[in-house]
């Protein structure tokens, strides 16, 4: 049974691009006629260090920006937040709702007997997929990790457009945010991998577009219930 808002929590290490995959998220949904924000949480600012970020979307205004207690979904986006515990949030699933989901950047099933039991008992869905070697395969570059991951979150949701998806990577891209020096440095990274900055948002695009269409077939193959309602443009 779909709901009028949904929270979502990002464990993944810095230089992932989690904060800027969450910002894109919360614009993609704006765009799309829901209320929706995205805010970070990290501590130090470094390279492969624990750091985490939260996007919510619904269709009633939204005024929570703290960190995400209780999500509706968690996305990890580097087996490490699993296997050496880099999370702010321990077990990596913790405090996830009923009928939720859970998408794990892997090329291998990290999950113990006893972590399947907790979530199956809960009904949530769970897609272990390596989209590292995805965002390569498609973009060129492990720096579209995150774009994959961002794919795959609106494949499964199933209510926000690629039309809305875009328009959130292009407002990203073709404007100067700057969240933190961290991710300054990463935008910066990205931008000297691609010799124009259209290539990069091009390739950017098209990764998420493969990952919504890959996890979208995925959704309905495992009958994921819808987990969002439909916006209401505001």
């Amino acid at each position: 049974m779909s709901k009028d808002s949904i929270k979502i929590r990002m464990p993944a290490l810095g230089g992932q691009g989690a904060v800027t995959a969450a910002h894109i998220a919360a614009t993609a949904a704006d765009t799309e006629g829901y209320y929706a924000v995205s805010n970070p949480f990290f501590g130090a600012e470094k390279r492969m260090a624990p750091s985490e970020s939260y996007a919510r979307i619904g269709t009633v205004p939204v005024y929570d920006r703290g960190e995400v207690i209780y999500p509706d979904i968690v996305m990890i986006y580097h087996p490490q937040v699993i296997t050496m515990g880099k999370s702010y949030t321990m077990p990596f699933y913790a405090g996830i709702k009923e009928n939720g989901l859970v998408i794990i950047n892997s090329d291998t099933d990290l999950l113990t007997d006893h972590d399947k039991k907790v979530l199956s008992d809960l009904n949530v869905k769970v897609l272990t997929r390596d989209f590292t070697k995805f965002a390569i395969d498609e973009a060129g570059t492990e720096l579209a990790t995150n774009m994959a991951m961002l794919g795959a979150l609106f494949g499964a949701l199933g209510t926000i457009s690629k039309p809305a998806i875009e328009e959130g990577i292009k407002d990203r891209f073709l404007k100067k945010y700057t969240a933190s020096g961290g991710t300054a440095t990463l935008d910066s990274a990205i931008e000297k991998k691609f010799k124009k900055k259209m290539d990069l948002i091009q390739k950017n695009l098209d990764t998420a577009s493969a990952a919504y269409d890959l996890t979208a077939a995925w959704a309905k193959e495992v009958g994921l219930e819808p987990m969002l309602d439909a916006p209401t443009k505001h």
